[in-house]
């Protein structure tokens, strides 16, 4: 049903009066990055496109042309192509070379290189004399960075002609540039490896630019997100689990809170029913006029707000979320938009909601601007000031559970999501607490009085690091969304009585992980003897007693 002309006109002043009075957030200063480029292009192909390409770039302000061949000229414009690219550097491959030909960087800054015979042959400083290729054009069908979103200053015709347009916009790469640099990374939040085990990977999985890499083992930096290749797609903030890669143009909780108040102050101002929109800013700059209840977030990139916010904006108070979709993005962007909606509509139908009130819609004005199905929900009263990204959408969750219809069981949601718990075999577990040493959240934990292991499931991201870690394999993930209850206690999974210290009497650790340790290190030659008592002592016995050995034999003690 469309709204009448007074309600429509009575939202709209609604929503006026709440973009004046709350801004959309920008960051002043936002940190950047420089490409410096001096023009200095290489240029990759057949010769006769390669030629070819060279003639058409020769007035357009590049400050040199280097030619690299993958396929010997032909043709009856051979003759006039030689003699207008004869000076240039060149240098032809055979089929070995083209293929074992590498390629990295971004503009300003490419290297390109053969291996042979396990050396690498720099072909800036051969062809050249440079360190590096400021600009970079392929022309072979197949490119050798074969990106959805490839690194700025890097143009590919795929064997197909270029339009002289693109040609000279990429030829224009010339000078100093700035961007944005999207993001920011907190390392002790990442839960992509622990002791060596591979973990959450979600991120890596969604960038459509290729520019974030693995470095296992790490502390400071588990995976790392080259800012220069960057495109500030945002998918991998909106993928990460944790909080650990953070958007910043904005960050994700000054998003909520502006949202927040546009809603509260829409309906303080007789606002009925708002329906919420995301979508890239560049595609709201030239729309016409919009239907009243409709209030727009203008996001830098589409793939900044996933699942996490749709879910906010019906907690405080939205009827309705719609996604724009860009007419054109990558591939994998729309993949993973896709795969948010659905995670979306299995929470809604998890907690009992309807799961309609989220859905994607294109740029057709009348599914922009159609009214909502449903009236709003009753919304949370502020948003949530917690920290992190996990506690804020538990606290969503928790006010969504509570507007709904649960039946307090476990439901499934789509393949890799961050939701569920785990199961613990208690016949194969010692209580070693490995798994909670592990674990990146708040999720498992240890008794303090007795030997005990618990998860809280809320803050469970299914990174599978416990499972990884597990000595005994004594851990299975259990993937799900718990409507229940229960999901934000503290559970007991598995308890066992306490082992106690033959010397101080302290309970130290539980009796099958004392006994586990004894068959591990029944060889050892610090345990062997009078001296396999050690193990059944805490620390500070086991040191004491090392000292008094010491001083009764020093030479003994100092073989071992």
């Amino acid at each position: 049903m469309t709204p009448s002309l007074a309600a429509d006109d009575r939202n709209r002043l609604a929503r006026e009066s709440a973009y004046r009075r709350v801004s959309w957030p920008r960051n002043l200063a936002p940190s950047s990055v420089t490409y410096a480029s001096a023009g200095h292009a290489l240029l990759i192909g057949n010769e006769a496109d390669t030629r070819r390409a060279a003639v058409a770039l020769e007035n357009l302000g590049l400050a040199s042309l280097t030619l690299l061949f993958t396929e010997a000229i032909d043709g009856e414009e051979a003759d006039e192509l030689l003699s207008r690219t004869r000076a240039l550097p060149s240098h032809s491959l055979n089929r070995g070379e083209a293929e074992a030909l590498t390629l990295e960087g971004y503009l300003g800054r490419f290297r390109v290189g053969l291996k042979r015979g396990g050396e690498w042959l720099d072909l800036a400083r051969a062809l050249a004399g440079r360190d590096h290729f400021d600009l970079v054009l392929d022309l072979d069908s197949r490119p050798r960075l074969d990106l959805e979103l490839p690194p700025p200053g890097y143009l590919a015709s795929r064997g197909e002609p270029l339009e002289a347009s693109a040609l000279a916009d990429w030829a224009a790469l010339v000078g100093e540039f700035d961007k944005p640099r999207y993001f920011e990374i907190e390392a002790s939040l990442c839960a992509h490896d622990a002791q060596g085990k591979r973990g959450c990977s979600r991120c890596l999985e969604v960038c459509p630019a290729d520019a974030i890499a693995s470095h296992p083992g790490r502390i400071e930096a588990r995976v790392e997100i080259d800012p220069f290749r960057c495109h500030g797609v945002g998918s991998c903030t909106s993928a990460c689990p944790t909080g650990a890669i953070r958007y910043r143009l904005p960050e994700d909780h000054q998003l909520q809170h502006t949202l927040a108040a546009w809603l509260e102050h829409y309906r303080q101002a007789g606002g009925r029913d708002p329906v919420v929109r995301f979508a890239a800013a560049a595609d709201l700059a030239d729309e016409a006029r919009v239907a009243g209840q409709l209030i727009d977030l203008p996001l830098e990139e589409l793939g900044s707000a996933g699942h996490d916010q749709w879910l906010a904006a019906l907690a405080f108070g939205a009827a309705e979320v719609r996604i724009q979709y860009m007419a054109e993005m990558p591939e994998r962007l729309r993949t993973f938009l896709d795969g948010e909606l659905a995670l979306a509509h299995g929470l809604l139908e998890a907690l009992g909601l309807p799961p309609e009130r989220i859905r994607a819609i294109d740029a057709d004005p009348a599914a922009r601007d159609a009214p909502p199905r449903l009236p709003a929900l009753a919304p949370l009263s502020e948003a949530p000031d917690e920290p992190g990204k996990r506690e804020r959408l538990n606290h969503v969750l928790d006010h969504l559970a509570a507007q709904g219809r649960s039946d307090g069981g476990r439901h499934g949601l789509p393949r890799g999501t961050a939701y569920g718990g785990i199961r613990v075999d208690s016949q194969r577990c010692t209580l070693c607490l490995a798994c909670v040493s592990a674990c990146p959240t708040p999720a498992l934990a240890a008794g303090r009085e007795r030997p005990v292991l618990s998860l809280r499931e809320a803050d469970c991201v299914q990174c599978g690091l416990c499972e990884a870690t597990c000595p005994e394999q004594a851990i299975a993930l259990e993937p799900g969304f718990l409507a229940a209850p229960e999901r934000s206690e503290q559970r007991t999974l598995h308890e066992a009585a306490p082992f106690h210290c033959i010397g101080c009497g302290k309970a130290f650790a539980s009796a099958a992980t004392i006994e586990a340790i004894k068959g591990k290190l029944a060889a050892h030659p610090y345990f062997s003897g009078e001296a396999a008592r050690r193990l059944e002592m805490c620390e500070d016995c086991r040191v004491r007693d090392v000292w008094r050995s010491l001083a009764r034999d020093p030479e003994a003690q100092l073989k071992v």
